[in-house]
Parts: C-alpha cells; sequence; structure tokens
C-alpha cells in the first residue's frame, strides 16, 4: 500500500513560486508514476503533469509548460511540482497520486491512479 502526503501550498501573489512536495512511503515505489492533478472550485479534477519514478521522465500538460516542473529525490522518496509564474488560474487544490508501473498514455487520466494524497491548497492573488 503506497501512502502520498502533500505539503507546501499556501497563498502567493500572481508571479510568485511554490514548491509542492509529495512524501511517498510504500512498497516498490520506484516503479510507480506520480501524477499533479489540481482541481478548482465547480470544476472537473485537471492533470497538471505527471513523472515516471524509475528515470525521471516528465510529462506536462499544456497550460503550465515552461512554468512547473515536477523532479524527484529518491532519497527522500519525495516527488517535487515546481510552479513559477503562477497565476490566479493555477488556484486549486493541488493532488498528488501513484500508479503502479502506469503507461505513458494513460497518465493523464485520474481514474488510472491507485493511490492519492489528501490535497494541498494553493491560492494565488491577483
Amino acid at each position: 500500500q503506497v501512502q502520498l502526503v502533500e505539503s507546501g501550498g499556501g497563498l502567493v501573489q500572481a508571479g510568485g513560486s511554490l514548491r509542492l512536495s509529495c512524501a511517498a512511503s510504500g512498497p516498490s515505489i520506484s516503479m510507480h508514476t506520480v501524477g499533479w492533478f489540481r482541481q478548482a472550485p465547480g470544476k472537473e479534477r485537471e492533470f497538471v503533469g505527471a513523472i515516471r519514478w524509475n528515470d525521471g521522465y516528465t510529462y506536462y500538460v499544456d497550460s503550465v509548460k515552461g512554468r512547473f516542473s515536477i523532479s524527484r529525490d529518491s532519497a527522500k522518496n519525495t516527488v517535487y511540482l515546481h510552479m513559477n509564474s503562477l497565476k490566479p488560474d493555477d488556484t486549486a487544490i493541488y493532488y498528488c497520486a501513484a500508479a503502479y508501473r502506469l503507461a505513458y498514455a494513460m497518465w493523464p487520466e485520474a481514474r488510472n491512479y491507485n493511490y492519492w494524497g489528501q490535497g494541498t491548497q494553493v491560492t494565488v492573488s491577483s
């Protein structure tokens, strides 16, 4: 059973930066894909990006490319979402999720992830 705990959310002004952390524990974590999703009030949960733990390969949705990046620290079993040039539209609850050996084509779909963190609120003021 994989467990995920997010941290690092908060209030930031437009143009600012935040780094979210997703601390993972459980068996074979290095064989998982870890995705980041977000959900704004009244909207569907949206894929932000993901990282394949064993080789660090990443993929991002177009709306965050060039502003967000994902990295992992295997020694700490932690995945990070680095968010720069934040916009008010980035305001949402951010979740990390994990799935074992998830095929690349399945990364953007929330339903393909088995394990979820509790979420952390990010608020970007204008």
